[in-house]
């Protein structure tokens, strides 16, 4: 009786949460303004403070007049010197965590860095919100009568002068409360092993018998620690392996591509799929309903917003407008401030809203990561529909993808090419790729231009990649698990060529 006890104390403990939520989602303008002042005057006499006179800020009219819009390479100074050990420089409480984030396309390490403000008002507070939204919606949740298999990064933590960098995955579990420990499988020891292959397997050896209710991780991953513990037990699905579970909260890759197969993994019609949207920069927003494809923007975690128009995106140099001046289905660029000492930083991330009352988002790509060679302004959202249309008519299931420009050479036409490892193959690769470019034609009106009579694209190339070639590609650049990600969509044919040459 022990543990439905607990289960029902934690629920109550989280259900509270709720009400508090209530004055951001009531006032979100004004919550938003309050704390960005707050946030200005608790850094006014650090170095990136003084420099741009935070103590003259009374506005947000001031904050944009005083403070530019940055990206990495403008900071990166500042947080160089942080990690060598100064400090007061764009935080005044001490920094001396940094997650190393090398994104998806740029071979250079961002170390983004991660305050105690951050660990414990952004982080650790959207994990307890995640499970509260939760439990509010579901009643007969009973995740704490068992166990949340976590699957974080693959990096431990290196210690560089006075401070400590990681995966962020990492640098929560190693701060986590020992009650959080005492929920979660596996334990902390195995969560931090830096060897991905060798961790899959502990973490499999750890968790096949024990309780396990929920699944927090990113898709692409789970998937293969999922497919491996069949392949370990024998049995024919996940629910033969832990029939109690009943929730997989995921996040950093779309998961659209992987539906169909965790259908197949997971063969239970209630089961439910909770989507989050965090990042080493801070954690943003919530899927706050069951079997909803929007997500809750979370506006009492320390991060100011701002967002630019992509048709109007020049990086640095653009023009940002506060929460209050959005619209529904505009392509806008994320801008943060925030209680890491993150200031006007662009994180490259693009979203739409779907709802301003409460303000919910979709996520629909990556500043950089688009095509637009030709003028077709081609977005992961776009490509992402697509294949979900396409694979819907071929009955095909996709493991993997990444795109890249076919430059025009002579009079031959320009086009995209396409490398796609499927989980299941269509019987008539040319009918799949007719469909894909009439549903991308559908979806993109630029692109429909550029296609109309082979006016400026051909039609797409698309090879069906062999099994296990996007998994041995990232193993090569020693980039397996945790956050590390294909990429989608590139204006450059690097990705490519190096997956043709595989």
């Amino acid at each position: 009786m022990a543990i439905p006890f607990v289960n029902s104390i934690i629920s109550w403990f989280l259900k509270k949460r709720k009400h508090q939520m209530e004055l951001f989602l009531k006032y979100p303008v004004d919550v938003q303004d309050e704390l960005l002042l707050r946030l200005v005057q608790f850094a006014k006499s650090t170095e990136f403070g003084e420099e741009h006179d935070f103590s003259s800020i009374h506005s947000y009219q001031d904050f944009v007049e005083k403070v530019p819009i940055q990206q990495y390479e403008s900071i990166e100074p500042l947080i160089e010197r942080c990690r060598k050990g100064e400090q007061n420089l764009f935080w005044p409480t001490k920094i001396k965590w940094f997650a190393k984030s090398s994104g998806t396309t740029n071979a250079k390490s961002k170390f983004i860095p991660v305050s105690d403000e951050a660990i414990e008002y952004c982080h650790f507070k959207a994990g307890k919100d995640m499970l509260c939204l939760y439990i509010n919606n579901n009643e007969d949740a009973e995740l704490f009568n068992g166990k949340g298999l976590r699957l974080g990064g693959s990096s431990a933590i290196y210690e560089d002068n006075d401070s400590y960098f990681g995966d962020l995955s990492a640098i929560i579990i190693e701060n986590m409360p020992f009650w959080a420990d005492f929920s979660s499988a596996p334990r902390q020891e195995t969560a931090l092993m830096s060897e991905w292959e060798t961790k899959m397997e502990a973490i499999i050896n750890e968790t096949i018998n024990e309780n396990i209710t929920s699944l927090v991780g990113v898709p692409s991953w789970m998937l293969v620690l999922l497919n491996r513990v069949l392949e370990k037990t024998g049995k024919d699905n996940i629910l033969e392996v832990w029939p109690n579970l009943e929730v997989y909260f995921h996040g950093g890759v779309n998961f659209n591509p992987y539906r169909e197969q965790y259908k197949k993994l997971i063969p239970k019609k209630d089961f439910r799929y909770y989507e989050t949207y965090n990042a080493s920069e801070g954690f943003f927003a919530i899927q706050d309903k069951n079997y909803s494809d929007e997500l809750l923007l979370m506006l009492d975690y320390g991060i100011f917003y701002e967002f630019i128009p992509m048709d109007e995106y020049d990086g640095e140099n653009s023009v940002a407008i506060p929460l209050s001046e959005v619209k529904k289905n505009v392509n806008y660029a994320v801008v943060i401030t925030t209680n890491g000492g993150l200031w006007r930083y662009l994180i490259g991330d693009t979203v739409k809203f779907t709802s301003l009352d409460p303000y919910r988002i979709k996520i629909t790509g990556r500043t950089k990561h688009h095509i637009n060679v030709f003028g077709e302004e081609l977005i992961i959202e776009n490509a992402e529909e697509a294949l979900k249309l396409a694979c819907k008519k071929t009955k095909a299931e996709i493991t993997d993808y990444t795109v890249g420009p076919i430059f025009m050479n002579g009079d031959e036409k320009g086009g995209h090419e396409w490398i796609i490892e499927f989980n299941k193959a269509p019987k008539n690769l040319a009918y799949f790729t007719e469909l894909l470019d009439n549903a991308l034609k559908s979806l993109n009106s630029d692109y429909e231009a550029k296609r109309y009579n082979n006016m400026t694209l051909k039609m797409p190339t698309i090879h069906e990649a062999r099994e296990g070639l996007f998994y041995d590609w990232l193993k090569k650049r020693g980039k397996l698990g945790g956050q590390h990600k294909v990429p989608r969509l590139s204006n450059k044919r690097d990705f490519v060529e190096e997956l043709l040459t595989l």
